[in-house]
């Protein structure tokens, strides 16, 4: 095994240690393999993690080893990366990696980086979001076509909201439907505005989708996750190598390719020929910036005539005002009254 090799990224020579680590033993793929990938991509990715705050997921020793999400910048990082500083729901505070370069991609990927999971923000206004993210989650007895039926129907629902998602799909059985906003409206704002197209979509499909927070409460429908919009919650890029036995990648699609599309079509080898013949079908992405008025008016609706509020917070989050009771429905249902 080489001890290190030496990548031309653009401008950059980045040094990649151990290149015959092997990251994924099933296919055998290596470092230096995952590192070639996120060149043959690099524009792309870029697109997605550019200029926000980046929390790497990283797997040392490949994906059968011990793996943990690192927020902080690595002390070591080069100076030619810059960082944001963020602040979580606690109060406090980290300074995270913000790529400008495809360079920097695979610089965390040589520290065993697979996944980048980038906030909906830039360094330049941490505090409003720039992209609306509906993550449609799979719950058992349930799969990706059953994301995919979701996704169509919200499409349409997105459009008479005045807005347009661009999907992707997770890596794994989910979709992901980003919309590029204007950065006016704070993370509550964004999570309300999230929250109201959730229960519209559910009340469209009730027996395929549902916004309920408790497992206990979901069945076998599609589960929009409108907390990937709170502060601190983050989805894996467009791009990102997913930590499965055969190295799928989070793949954007065009709105067509969406039905016959299959996330196990997409990984570390089939991913750079697809780039090289359509390029990134999302490249457009930055070009556009919705509003999200209706959206907030919609939620507006529901809470006049349908005295429907806020929603629970993920358990790690400070307790927000107006925010039910953070307790599954059959324990609350045993406290005394």
């Amino acid at each position: 095994m080489a001890e290190a090799v030496e990548l031309t990224v653009g401008e950059r020579t980045v040094r990649l240690s151990n290149p015959g680590k092997v990251y994924f033993p099933e296919p055998g793929y290596t470092k230096l393999d995952v590192a070639e990938y996120y060149i043959a991509v690099g524009d792309g990715i870029l697109r997605a993690l550019r200029d926000r705050p980046t929390t790497l997921e990283r797997y040392p020793d490949g994906v059968t080893g011990e793996s943990f999400f690192q927020k902080r910048a690595p002390a070591n990082h080069p100076d030619w990366i810059p960082t944001g500083r963020i602040r979580f729901p606690s109060g406090r505070h980290a300074d995270e990696l913000c790529p400008t370069e495809p360079a920097a991609v695979v610089w965390a990927a040589n520290l065993g980086c697979l996944t980048f999971h980038p906030w909906p923000v830039r360094r330049s206004d941490l505090e409003h979001p720039d992209e609306l993210r509906i993550d449609l989650d799979p719950q058992p007895g349930t799969g990706y076509a059953d994301a995919v039926r979701a996704a169509e129907e919200l499409r349409g629902l997105l459009d008479e909201l005045g807005l347009r998602g661009w999907p992707k799909t997770s890596g794994g059985r989910g979709v992901h439907i980003f919309v590029p906003i204007a950065p006016e409206w704070d993370f509550p704002q964004v999570r309300r505005a999230a929250i109201a197209i959730a229960r519209e979509l559910e009340r469209r499909m009730p027996e395929q989708v549902t916004s309920s927070w408790w497992k206990e409460e979901r069945g076998s429908k599609i589960f929009v996750d409108y907390n990937q919009t709170a502060r601190d919650r983050t989805i894996a890029c467009a791009y990102s190598v997913r930590p499965t036995p055969h190295a799928s990648v989070s793949a954007p699609l065009r709105w067509e390719e969406l039905p016959a599309a299959r996330p196990q079509d997409f990984d570390l080898r089939t991913m750079p020929r697809r780039y090289a013949e359509v390029g990134d079908v999302h490249a457009d992405m930055d070009q556009h910036s919705y509003r999200l008025d209706t959206a907030l008016e919609l939620a507006d609706r529901d809470e006049r005539e349908h005295g429907l509020g806020d929603l629970p917070y993920p358990p790690d989050h400070p307790k927000a005002e107006g925010e039910p009771l953070r307790v599954q429905p059959s324990r609350a249902k045993r406290r005394p009254s």
